[in-house]
């Protein structure tokens, strides 16, 4: 049964309603967070002619990990190359303008708000997910800007993901791994088989995932995309270069293009590899000069992201085995300082798997509860710890933010991960002060 304010939040807000209470609106309207499916979300773009964006060339990036980051690297090499470019990422980390940017500018709240109230009267009877509406919104907003690329990130899986309405260009797998079983599929085969759904008949298809499943590269011989692959048809490796005082670079090549003494990125080397080989296929008039600027400069938020030197602390999203397993290798570059870990995540994620991958290189362990209807908490993610190490427990971000300042020494290292909402927590911490 409604309550009162349960009834405030379904009306349609005013015409001057801020983006916070279009926000709050839009979280009330459908009876799910997650709802897959395409039916709803295309007969909508349908109505608002926004399921062809002739004028832009489009890119799909679907993938377990790594998705932000290749669109982050792409959109950074476009930039540079001096083309306009146009970004679909989520989820946001503080603020919902981050989800879609133009030319490396959050939207406006003004501009959120116009595709809101546009979507909001053309949907009509039709219930359409937060998600749903965020996609819309994103598509809705290129589409008056016309970029000359659009880089679209799936959100969840990729064949029944809202994002793929739109009959990409190029289409991008970065990774496969377990997550969101429920939704996917609980082996690689099956997951694979989901994220393969972005392909298109006779257009690009580049594969970064070096293990890849059987159900991709199927897909893609029974729907005649073309497969570009790592270790296939393109490849790298890092190389210490002379020419460059020993500093370590690294080398890209497939059968058509070598570039060598590349910049190592801030963001993950794979991901890099991927970007370049979208370009080196779709964008081959860049030139290396613009590819090795835009990969050494790309960055994005949350992602092994320094946000205090003192004391030391890193911030990163990893919120499943595979994300975890990376994010174990970037923290051994720490060694031999103490690591402490501050995390929390959400019930619906692999805890147990996540944490037995950082257990070799976590010194002190703390645990937040996080206070979402999804959100684990703080006892529970401690009893998913195998090992003698002890593990800190508290209700909240502050206080447990609290606790480690008090007893941490000037040589340690805090690791704050998880999820987007632990990020997000301790990002909105920092600027209380």
């Amino acid at each position: 049964m409604k309550t009162d304010n349960d009834t405030q939040l379904t009306v349609k807000p005013a015409k001057d309603a801020s983006l916070s209470q279009w926000l709050d609106y839009l979280l009330s309207i459908h009876p799910t967070e997650i709802d897959m499916g395409l039916t709803r979300v295309t007969a909508v773009a349908e109505r608002l002619s926004l399921l062809s964006l002739a004028d832009s060339k489009v890119i799909t990036v679907a993938g377990t990990n790594g998705k932000g980051t290749t669109c982050a690297m792409l959109e950074a090499v476009f930039l540079q190359a001096g083309k306009t470019v146009g970004v679909y990422s989520s989820p946001h980390l503080v603020n919902f303008n981050e989800r879609v940017r133009l030319n490396h500018i959050d939207v406006t709240d003004a501009q959120i708000i116009e595709a809101f109230s546009v979507i909001e009267h053309a949907r009509s009877e039709i219930s359409l997910s937060f998600f749903e509406f965020a996609t819309l919104t994103g598509l809705y907003i290129f589409k008056l800007a016309k970029p000359e690329i659009i880089l679209l990130e799936v959100g969840l899986g990729g064949r029944l993901d809202a994002t793929n309405i739109i009959d990409a260009d190029v289409s991008v797998i970065t990774s496969i791994d377990i997550d969101h079983q429920e939704y996917l599929g609980d082996t690689r085969e099956l997951v694979g088989r989901e994220k393969a759904g972005v392909f298109r008949t006779e257009c690009l298809a580049v594969i970064g995932e070096p293990d890849c499943p059987n159900s991709i590269t199927e897909y893609a011989q029974a729907i005649n995309a073309y497969a570009y692959s790592v270790n296939k048809d393109f490849s790298y490796v890092i190389a210490n270069d002379t020419s460059t005082d020993n500093r370590s670079t690294w080398h890209y090549s497939s059968a058509n293009r070598s570039i060598e003494a590349i910049p190592l990125p801030r963001l993950p080397l794979a991901n890099a590899a991927t970007a370049i080989a979208v370009i080196e296929q779709a964008f081959p008039q860049l030139s290396d000069n613009d590819i090795k600027q835009g990969i050494a400069n790309a960055s994005l938020s949350g992602r092994f992201e320094q946000v205090l030197e003192q004391p030391k602390v890193w911030v990163d999203v990893a919120h499943n085995p595979h994300a975890a397993k990376y994010l174990a290798t970037q923290l051994q570059g720490f060694k031999p300082a103490r690591i402490i870990a501050l995390c929390g995540m959400l019930k619906d994620k692999d805890a147990a798997a996540v944490l037995k991958e950082l257990e070799d290189s976590i010194d002190e362990w703390n645990f937040v509860s996080l206070p979402v209807e999804r959100g684990n908490d703080a006892k529970t993610l401690a009893k998913e710890l195998n090992t003698s190490l002890s593990a800190s427990q508290f209700d909240s971000m502050d206080l447990a933010w609290r606790s480690i300042k008090s007893n941490i020494n000037a040589d340690d290292v805090v690791i704050v991960f998880g999820s987007f909402y632990t990020v997000a927590a301790f990002s909105e911490l920092l600027k209380k002060g």
